[in-house]
Formats: structure tokens, sequence, C-alpha cells
């Protein structure tokens, strides 16, 4: 005899259809939206969006004002709108995606790193945190007698006596927003002499009223916990209300030159190619802030004197060669196209005529990779690591990194270093992986390598790892 199959009726298997392809469509909208997020967002926002976990939303978090903010773009913090990128319907995933938090599989994927013992090529190295409860660390320097000084990019200026911090009184009014703030530090190459330190941060804009500002640059004296004689010998312009691409890492060469670099501040068409202002160029001046009568385009008419080279989107890292003396830049690039930089004095860098990236919203500026009297960086990222910081290995206790640079990704999260020879990059290692955004690497006098984490805050020192 023969089985007979269970009624089902059509109304139910067109129900059971529908649920299907609508739970399929789900599926695919999400990972279509997470997909958009790791490829448009993610380099600003973070892997794990820690952007929207960690600290406030800067303009709200209901559905209507995400849509907004992707749909348009926040132009004075550098978000384009991605209106002609995504339909409005991966527009409303997206915003979906980002409120949603971090995903599973995306926490198990960017778990940060928890064991202090690192292989790297030549060495194995032990992790040691220094100072804990920071939030962004940016600009790290060492006194004389072994303290540590941290510039918080929120305005705070602290001294680490070993076991605590001591915030450090007088600064003058700093311009915090977005990617501005208490910057750089940097002591005079005969500190113990004259007792100058240096310091870099987004300056409010001169006018009354007026929102914005831009880079500066003091030098003062530290009394106890307190900057004395405070004297600003820079001041970047034109101001602007764009509140990214301000630089700005300091740097001494072996004859006491200072130099520094200035970022587009947020207007590529103009300022980088152009002489008559200080965005988006290399500076070099004397100590107290003169100009060198051999800078390159001192006898240029219209142009501004302190100018060592142009064609810089946004420095993020400036340091010295230990052993050639030369300067070295690591840069910001669009979407792709980071660079490492050899500066040699008048040269035009290209920015933004010549690029290996894009934009930020998938779109292309520029066809040319290279043109005529426009210098090739000597290594490029694509994709964009987001370099911030960086320093040369000096001293002997890592010997067999000895001159090589160390550059921290805040996008990748990690440490890189780079062995050069013959002025070019020939490895590559990667170091500290999902450590978190490395903001700055430095040198210690006594030659440890000192780094700084941002979200949360840290500062950590590498010690070469022993059984004891």
């Amino acid at each position: 005899m023969k089985k007979q199959l269970p009624f089902v009726s059509m109304s139910f298997i067109i129900l059971t259809l529908f649920i299907s392809i609508v739970s399929c469509g789900k599926s695919n909208e999400k990972e279509i939206a997470a997909s958009n997020y790791l490829n448009y967002c993610a380099g600003c926002h973070g892997f794990k969006l820690e952007k929207f976990v960690e600290k406030d939303w800067m303009y709200g978090n209901s559905n209507e004002l995400l849509i907004e903010s992707i749909t348009k773009g926040r132009p004075d913090m550098g978000m384009p709108g991605f209106s002609k990128t995504f339909t409005e319907v991966e527009i409303k995933a997206l915003a979906k995606y980002v409120k949603g938090g971090i995903p599973e599989e995306l926490d198990a994927s960017y778990s940060p790193q928890t064991s202090p013992i690192n292989n790297s090529e030549e060495i194995i190295f032990f992790v040691d945190t220094v100072v804990s409860g920071l939030e962004i660390p940016w600009g790290l320097e060492f006194l004389p007698n072994g303290d540590l000084l941290i510039a918080e990019r929120k305005g705070i200026l602290y001294r680490f006596d070993g076991t605590k911090l001591h915030e450090i009184d007088g600064l003058p009014e700093i311009y915090v927003k977005g990617q501005g703030g208490l910057m750089d530090l940097k002591l005079h190459p005969n500190y113990a002499e004259n007792g100058w330190l240096y310091i870099s941060f987004s300056d409010p804009a001169d006018t009354e009223g007026e929102e914005g500002g831009n880079t500066s640059i003091l030098r003062t004296k530290l009394y106890g916990n307190k900057l004395v004689n405070v004297e600003k010998i820079f001041n970047g312009f034109p101001d602007t209300n764009k509140s990214y691409h301000f630089g700005c890492k300091l740097t001494f060469d072996k004859e006491g030159y200072l130099y520094f670099g200035i970022g587009d501040r947020g207007y590529r068409e103009f300022n980088p190619q152009s002489l008559s202002n200080t965005n988006g160029k290399i500076h070099r001046i004397h100590d107290d802030g003169s100009i060198p009568s051999d800078n390159p385009f001192v006898n240029t008419t219209g142009a501004v004197p302190s100018i060592y080279s142009y064609g810089h989107r946004n420095p993020q890292g400036t340091d010295m060669h230990p052993e050639t003396g030369q300067i070295w830049e690591s840069e910001h690039g669009p979407r792709g196209g980071d660079e490492l930089n050899l500066i040699k004095p008048g040269v035009n860098y290209g920015w933004p005529i010549i690029s290996y990236g894009i934009n930020y919203d998938g779109t292309t500026f520029t066809d040319l990779k290279e043109k005529d009297g426009m210098e090739q960086a000597v290594k490029y990222w694509v994709p964009s690591i987001a370099p911030c910081g960086m320093t040369f290995v000096t001293g002997e206790i890592f010997p067999e990194w000895k001159n090589n640079i160390l550059i921290g990704s805040l996008k990748f999260q990690n440490m890189e270093r780079l062995v050069l020879e013959n002025g070019e990059v020939i490895h590559r290692e990667i170091l500290l992986d999902k450590i978190g955004r490395v903001r700055n690497v430095k040198m210690s006098p006594d030659g440890y390598v000192y780094v700084a984490i941002e979200n949360p805050g840290k500062i950590v020192r590498l010690l070469p790892y022993t059984e004891e």
C-alpha cells in the first residue's frame, strides 16, 4: 500500500518561502553592511567600531542622525558623504550595523593582544605597561632625570615620575576638536644648558568669535610642575574651522634646526601646492623661531620662508636618521597611499596631484601616480595603515634593530619595523599585532622603546626578554 504524504497547504509553503527569503535578505543585508563598514569606515572608526563604543556619540545615535551623517558626511571633521557611493538601502543598513555595536565575530577576530612575550624575527621581547589610565597620549619626551612627559590630545600635559602622574600647569588655550589638541613634545638638544621644551598644539583662531585654528609651536621651560617663559615661535596660517590635518611631530637635526610638518588642513585643492601658506608643508626654523638663511624659499617672492618642502597631505611622524642626519617623515594618505618620505630641501612631494590613493568614498581624484618635478615616496602603503608616530632605533638595548624605523599604525593597531638600506626600505615586519591604536613610538635616552596606545590610553615599554 502506498504511503500517503501529509497534507501541506499552499499558503503554508508560500509563508515558509517568504520567511526564508526575508531571513536570507536580512543576512545578506548585514553582510553587505559589514563589508561596506570594513572597506570604507574602519580606518577611521576602528575595525571593531571602537569609536562608537568607547566614547560619546558626537552627533547622536538615532537612526535619522546616523543616516544623515553617512549620507551628507561631516565635512568639518573630515568625513565625506556617501550618497554617491551607497544606495539608500545600503545607507540604512550601514546605520543599523553601526548602531548594533560590536558584532560577535569581530569581537573574536580582533581581540587585543594579551601575551606580554613577543617574537620578532630578530629577538624575543617583553611588553611592560608603564602608565595606564590615559585617553589619547600624543607626545612623549624624557627629562634628564628619567621622568616622562606625556601630552594628552585633550589638552593636558603630564609628568610621570615612575609611580604617579602630575599635571603640568601653564599651557596656553588649545583648540581641542577632532584631530586637534595638544600634540608633540621635544627637548632642545642642549636642554641641560638652556632648559627649552618645545610643544606643538592646535591654536585657536586669532579673530574673536571665529571657530577653528591652526598649528602653532611654542617653546617654554619647566619649573616644577609649571610651564614658565612661554613664547610662541611659530603660528600656522590661514586658520580654518576644519578639525583635521594639523600635523605635527617635532624633531631637531644635528645642526640644531627644528623640523615639523603641518597638514593641508582640509583644503587640498590649494594649500599643499601653494608656497603662500603654511599648510601641507614641512618647515625648518631656528630654535628661537627665526628663519635659516639657507632655507630653499627665503628669496622667493610671496613664499612662506620657513617652508622646507611642500606637497604633503598630513605629516604624522618626523625623525632624524641617527647616522646620516637626514630627516624622514611618515604621512597619512587618503584611502590608500600612506607614505614614508626622505625630506629634501625645496622638493614637491606631489599631494594632491599625484597619489596611490583614492577618496574615502571610493571615488578617484587623480589618475597620476608620478609626474616630472614631483618626488616619489620611499615607500607607500596600500591599503593604508594610518601611520602615526615613528622613531629610529638607537642605543645598545636592541642592536638587532639598530637604525631601523619603528612606526605606529592606527588602523591595524600594530607597529611596523622597517629596515633601510641605501635610502630604501628592504624589509618590513609587523610587531605588537592588535595591541591597540598606536599613536606614538619613542626611544628613551637609555635605549628602550616606548609606545603610546590610545583608547584605552597607556604607555608600554619594550624590554629584551630573558628567562630571568
